[in-house]
């Protein structure tokens, strides 16, 4: 039974689907944000304990509203998630709380939007769900002993966490290096993984925005180093590999097996830890769009966020159109030229009657 209908049905309340819904606001347009958590921000909060974002203060914000905090200061992942709650209520968003959809069709009256509870309509849909959908982790993995706890990242906290003894962090790029320096101090921690390389500039300054143009999914150069860091991890930002050192990280080749419950190393190593976690990074989950041409498990084919499928667009995706397309600092530029592109699509909005969990 369907239950409303909107012009707009953008899908996730993180900054990309709160980017969007700024600039579809002063459109007039009949839209909803909807998030599968029941407050904004939760995708942030439920990371380590620890995190905080890469970009200083003076670059990490979304259109209209500038990050409260001195320039140089990095957020914590609490205060993103105030700065986002924040957000929606300074424009006054609307914002469809705990609706998971389960589902995105389409039929000869447009798309079809079914979640737990409810079923809607819309002539425009934005994914906006973000870069990260299944954690990933190799097929060995589950080969490994039951007496290692063995975590994802998703799902690690603090070292409270973890038994006595020996850590392995699986994948040398930003949260495994994180993740390694955090435990080092009270523990012996090994990080394995291939050199992931660094960014030795600042984030938001001069260099940074010229590489943010020339690194992206239109560019063959950018295409280059996005596959060239797929699999191994994207370079360090914050963390130089000389801290690792310093902090009696012990680095180590890739984990290439499981062998009689133990991980094994690419040089044939078997190591004895206690546990295991597993920074390897997120594969796509899009098996709930049941549309031609959006594949399950990797990224959509589009050209700068916009679809084959008519109505359809994606905004958040990893190069999507600068390097910074994922990020906090960068997803506004994309946000803008969608509506931008669903205003030129449809200048009209239908009447609606919007379901019973909607909320602003």
């Amino acid at each position: 039974m369907t239950t409303g209908r909107f012009d707009t049905v953008v899908i996730g309340g993180g900054q990309a689907g709160l980017a969007v819904g700024r600039y579809l606001k002063p459109q007039r347009r009949d839209f909803v944000i909807v998030d599968a958590h029941h407050s904004l921000g939760r995708a942030w909060r439920d990371r380590w304990d620890s995190l905080r974002l890469f970009t200083p203060a003076h670059w990490t914000h979304l259109p209209g509203m500038r990050f409260p905090a001195g320039r140089r200061h990095l957020p914590s992942k609490d205060e993103m998630a105030n700065y986002l709650a924040r957000y929606a209520a300074r424009f006054d968003l609307p914002v469809m709380l705990g609706c998971r959809v389960d589902e995105l069709s389409r039929d000869q009256d447009g798309f079809l939007i079914r979640s737990d509870r409810h079923t809607v309509r819309a002539g425009n849909v934005v994914v906006a769900t973000g870069p990260a959908g299944a954690p990933r982790v190799p097929p060995f993995a589950r080969d490994l002993d039951p007496a290692i706890l063995a975590l994802h990242s998703a799902g690690y906290r603090n070292p409270a966490q973890l038994r006595a003894g020996a850590t392995l962090v699986v994948g040398a790029g930003n949260s495994g290096a994180e993740i390694a320096m955090e435990l080092a101090p009270t523990r012996r921690t090994l990080l394995a993984g291939p050199d992931t390389g660094r960014i030795p500039i600042t984030l938001g300054g001069p260099v940074f925005k010229i590489m943010n143009r020339l690194l992206t999914a239109d560019t063959e150069r950018g295409r280059r180093f996005a596959a060239n860091h797929a699999d191994k991890g994207t370079p360090l930002v914050r963390v130089r590999p000389a801290d690792l050192s310093r902090a009696g990280v012990e680095r180590l080749p890739r984990v290439a097996a499981v062998r009689a419950g133990r991980p094994v190393l690419a040089d044939g190593r078997v190591l004895d830890v206690t546990n295991v976690i597993w920074c390897t990074g997120y594969t796509p989950d899009y098996s709930w769009i049941t549309l031609p041409g959006v594949p399950s498990d990797t990224h959509p084919a589009h050209r700068k966020g916009v679809t084959d499928q008519p109505g359809l667009y994606f905004v958040g995706l990893p190069y999507q159109t600068t390097m910074a397309s994922s990020l906090v600092g960068g997803v506004g530029a994309d946000a803008r030229y969608i509506a931008g592109q669903i205003a030129a699509r449809n200048s009209t909005a239908p009447d609606h009657a919007p379901p019973a969990c909607y909320r602003r």
